[in-house]
């Protein structure tokens, strides 16, 4: 039997459907507004796999290109490997459900969203991700929802709950706010140098705007009336979990106050280890359940330290950032580049500037589209003294390096002042928490040590959070550690005037506003603090580009002469690359950039394209090309593609009987128009030109 409900967000109806489509699942809505549909499906497997440790989910956001009336443009022409935006609209789907499983519940589980109709109005992302909640909540798999998805952006100072396509590209803020009935559980987004203060309003208006479509799960749930599953408590040996802390605890509260991490973890693993060993007599077969206590035993001691004595796992209190070092252009050939180091977490970062042809095309839901500026962020198992056969970017890594775009892009020149491509590269070189945003601060730097003109040095920081209770720790500048063992992943980046990006990941039941406050305000203090740090290396965009990044000139024609530029079948500037070298790149509107590491090409080229697009002018001399000899005159080629006559009369001052006797076809010749008649004819002379001297 279909089920359905209805609401309203910000004058949009928003419709989830039950019960009809897709009834083998677990669980499954078609959510709907607008002209555009979205299939949600959860399914959880009867039963965990034996040994199961952790809980297997996977969240697939898929868009279907007959969604947008479209067909694949790869060469299967069918539906391939995940897009960026689908990787990381999975990663925003699957974020604020994960911390909402309980905690035994191991049973691998799947959320499937597929974009089956798609308008230019409505987000597909954002009516996947409150889909997502539905489907749980009316299957049997156990959920501690709903939750609710929103997009928020600010117009002329007013917000707006998921805007336009149009309104988006109006907005100085852009955030996805995710959170349930009392918490906030998520937040991600990008702004222009937006104030700490009018982002905390931002978010919460985006949690009052979900509200309504909170409460329409809620209706649906009881329509539905699903049955959930038992999750029995876990069985914990109460004796082992004593005998191990009896053991373990004195050793291991020294053990995490280990500043070194790698030091830190051998002596947990040595612990560890001896712990076993000591219990193998007595407890047999119990070495996994152990290793769980011992799990058990650093989280409790890592956080009642920070709690109780202000203090971390490194020595440093809540508030303090690690050692900042930075040295930038140490890639001799790279366009810019910067070493950044906070701490154990390093980044070495490259800025490589490009010319039109090195756009990336993307073929999406809505039509193709070109991106100029691109940030690619690499963990590589290294970083973290480990070994991998994986070598393509995983999800993880495509979301830093979103992150990380977003953050940068808002203090990047316009491109109609700066026409280049940009694309930055960050390769994770060691780390221990915080890498994205060391790619932040690498970014930054790699783009000033290119000479490109960005509005303002980035730089970002992580806060975390430990919450015992009422009693809670906001930390700046986590590590990796703290944030696996924390409650919190509040990523920060912005300049000195505001935040350009934000990340919140939340792993309790969601945090309050006074959390937030203070959470962005010391991550402002922090930010200000790295920014001095890196200003030591270099505060401001250096005066001139490297001498191996591309030069790209921009000259304008009119556009009734663009013609006269590409020639037939291209012709006339296949002629100007073929001999200068130089990409050549011209729009609609008459303007054309010219690229080249070669000034002399560069100049080359622009007077060839003069010279394709020039027009006579009466009185002025020109150095011309005889092209065809007449019994009446010769016609003298001025530019390329135009050309004069220079009647019998004006070849010389004493009379001239044959023309061939002055002039021969190919001769170079000075000549001076005087005269162009209404059709455009250009009358040439030679006698007015002799004695003259010609300057180009």
């Amino acid at each position: 039997m279909e089920h359905k409900v209805q609401v309203e967000v910000a004058g949009k109806t928003i419709t989830i459907a039950t019960g009809k489509i897709a009834k083998q699942a677990s669980g499954a809505v078609m959510i709907s507004s607008g002209d555009t549909v979205v299939l949600v499906t959860a399914v959880a497997m009867k039963t965990a796999k034996e040994g199961q440790g952790f809980f297997p989910l996977t969240v697939n956001y898929q868009e279907k290109a007959y969604a947008g009336g479209r067909i694949p443009g790869s060469f299967f022409k069918r539906e391939g490997r995940p897009s960026d935006n689908e990787t990381l609209t999975s990663r925003l789907i699957d974020r604020p459900i994960r911390p909402l499983f309980p905690e035994n519940f191991m049973n691998d589980t799947q959320v499937m969203a597929t974009v089956m109709s798609a308008d230019k109005e409505n987000d597909p992302g954002i009516l996947a991700m409150i889909g997502a909640s539905s489907a749980l909540m009316v299957s049997d798999v156990p959920f501690a929802g709903p939750i609710a998805g929103v997009k928020v952006a600010r117009v002329d100072g007013t917000f707006i709950a998921n805007p336009s396509i149009e309104e988006v590209e109006k907005s100085d803020l852009e955030i996805v706010v995710a959170a349930s009935k009392d918490a906030i559980i998520m937040v991600e987004g990008c702004a222009d140098e937006v104030s700490e203060s009018d982002l905390l309003e931002a978010i919460f208006f985006g949690h009052k705007a979900i509200q309504p479509v909170l409460e329409a799960q809620e209706k649906l749930v009881a329509l539905v009336n699903p049955v959930k599953r038992d999750v029995p408590p876990p069985v914990v040996n109460v004796e082992l979990k004593e005998k191990v802390r009896a053991l373990a605890a004195d050793r291991m509260k020294e053990a995490v106050r280990i500043k070194s991490k790698g030091e830190r973890h051998d002596a947990i693993d040595a612990i560890t280890d001896e712990t076993i060993a000591a219990l193998a007599e007595a407890f047999p077969e119990s070495e996994k359940e152990i290793r769980g206590f011992m799990e058990d035993l650093e989280y409790d001691l890592v956080r009642e330290h920070i709690i109780k004595d202000g203090q971390r796992i490194d020595g440093r209190d809540t508030k303090t950032i690690r050692a900042i070092s930075t040295e930038v252009g140490i890639l001799p050939r790279a366009h810019g580049s910067a070493l950044f180091t906070r701490g154990e977490t390093q980044a070495i970062v490259a800025a490589t500037l490009g010319t039109s042809v090195d756009e990336q095309r993307i073929d999406s839901l809505y039509g193709d589209s070109r991106k100029r500026f691109m940030l690619h962020y690499n963990f590589p198992p290294y970083s973290v003294g480990e070994t991998s056969f994986r070598l393509a970017p995983g999800r993880r890594e495509i979301g830093h390096g979103m992150l990380a775009e977003r953050a940068l892009q808002k203090v990047l020149p316009k491109h109609d002042d700066f026409p280049y491509t940009i694309r930055i590269v960050s390769d994770i070189t060691e780390s221990n928490g915080s890498s994205s945003m060391a790619t932040v601060c690498g970014g930054s730097m790699s783009l000033m040590d290119a000479g490109i003109p960005v509005k303002a040095p980035v730089a970002g920081i992580a806060m975390g959070l430990i919450k015992e209770g009422e009693d809670f720790a906001i930390l700046s500048d986590i590590l990796g550690d703290e944030d696996h063992l924390g409650d919190m992943d509040f990523k920060v980046a912005g300049t000195s005037a505001g935040v350009t990006a934000l990340q919140m990941d939340i792993k309790i039941g969601g945090v309050t506003r006074e959390i937030m406050q203070i959470a962005l305000n010391q991550a402002k203090d922090g930010r200000l603090h790295i920014l001095g740090e890196m200003a030591k290396s270099l505060g401001a965009p250096r005066e001139d580009l490297s001498p191996f990044a591309p030069r790209i000139t921009t000259i304008f024609v009119k556009t009734e002469k663009i013609r006269d530029v590409i020639g037939s079948g291209g012709k006339n500037i296949r002629s100007v690359t073929e001999a200068t070298g130089v990409s050549i790149d011209i729009d609609d509107t008459g303007r054309i950039n010219i690229a080249s590491t070669n000034k002399e090409a560069c100049d080359l080229a622009i007077k060839m394209i003069r010279n394709l697009t020039a027009e006579a002018e009466e009185g002025k001399l020109y150095m011309g090309t005889v092209k065809k000899i007449m019994e009446f005159g010769a016609f003298v080629e001025i530019f390329p593609g135009t050309d004069g006559l220079v009647h019998v009369s004006e070849l010389d001052k004493e009379r001239v009987k044959n023309v061939s006797d002055v002039l021969s076809e190919g001769d170079k010749v000075l000549v001076k128009c005087i005269g162009i008649d209404k059709q455009g004819k250009i009358k040439l002379s030679r006698k007015e030109a002799l004695g003259a001297t010609f300057t180009e």
